[in-house]
């Protein structure tokens, strides 16, 4: 099996090069994270723009977007908001949204921007993605240089060990009438899950891999990257990191 997604029509699948370019492109990644809870996302966020103290109409990058929900959510919040992603159908979706303060960009999270932002948010666990390592301190250096002088950025990733330690191993979630059947596993280093499901007489086989990154793993990549770690937390409301039983990993760094 590769390591990238796979969707399966017949037997001889298609793999693209990378799963993510994929997956977050097709309906069934929407439909099968449709009921996460965004409330605690925007109080997240509420809790993140106060602790930054970001002034009025602040420049604000949300940094693998999707669909653009927090980055409608920031710019109600009063800032000017650039929400990117590097899924085409997903930024054609959030485009619908724009606004004078609100806009957004299909853009690889591998390269810097022109201009600099007062914030960047990277959230719920959009890191690590890349089948290349290197990529990943490319990305932390391209953040750290799309930063204004005083500009903050903030990584929201999963807590390795609190997952590992209460990972499901195979379960079944019905969403609107498909049944996705999910595998979930540690294998050399980076955390899988792999999705299958039928719709509409097609079988289909995805399959999401992510650097199983631990606190020390972003210090050594960020010591290398010319970035300061200024604050850890563990959770939404911002309470402090345990390593075992915090269910985040969030990082403000500059």
């Amino acid at each position: 099996m590769s390591e990238s997604s796979k969707s399966s029509t017949d037997n001889q699948p298609q793999t693209p090069v990378n799963w993510y370019s994929s997956w977050f492109d097709t309906p069934y990644y929407h439909i099968l994270y449709k009921d996460r809870n965004y409330r605690e996302a925007q109080i997240f966020m509420d809790n993140l723009t106060h602790y930054l103290n970001l002034p009025e109409k602040a420049k604000v990058m949300d940094l693998a977007c999707g669909k653009g929900r927090h980055s409608i959510y920031l710019n109600q919040l009063g800032f000017d908001v650039l929400g990117a992603d590097l899924s085409e159908n997903s930024i054609a979706e959030a485009t619908k949204n724009t606004n004078e303060t609100l806009h957004f960009k299909v853009h690889d999270m591998r390269e810097p921007f022109e201009e600099k932002y007062d914030a960047i948010f990277n959230l719920f666990t959009s890191f690590g993605y890349f089948e290349n390592d290197e990529d990943n301190l490319t990305t932390l250096k391209a953040i750290k240089e799309s930063l204004s002088e005083y500009g903050f950025a903030v990584i929201d990733f999963m807590n390795v060990a609190q997952v590992l330690e209460t990972l499901v191993p195979e379960e079944t979630k019905t969403v609107d009438e498909i049944d996705f059947h999910i595998k979930r596993y540690l294998k050399e280093g980076h955390i899988y899950k792999e999705i299958d499901f039928e719709d509409k007489g097609q079988k289909f086989h995805f399959t999401e891999k992510v650097k199983a990154l631990t606190l020390k793993d972003f210090e050594e990549l960020m010591e290398e990257a010319g970035i300061y770690l200024l604050d850890i937390f563990g959770d939404y409301k911002l309470k402090k990191f345990h390593k075992t039983e915090s269910e985040r990993l969030i990082m403000i760094f500059k």
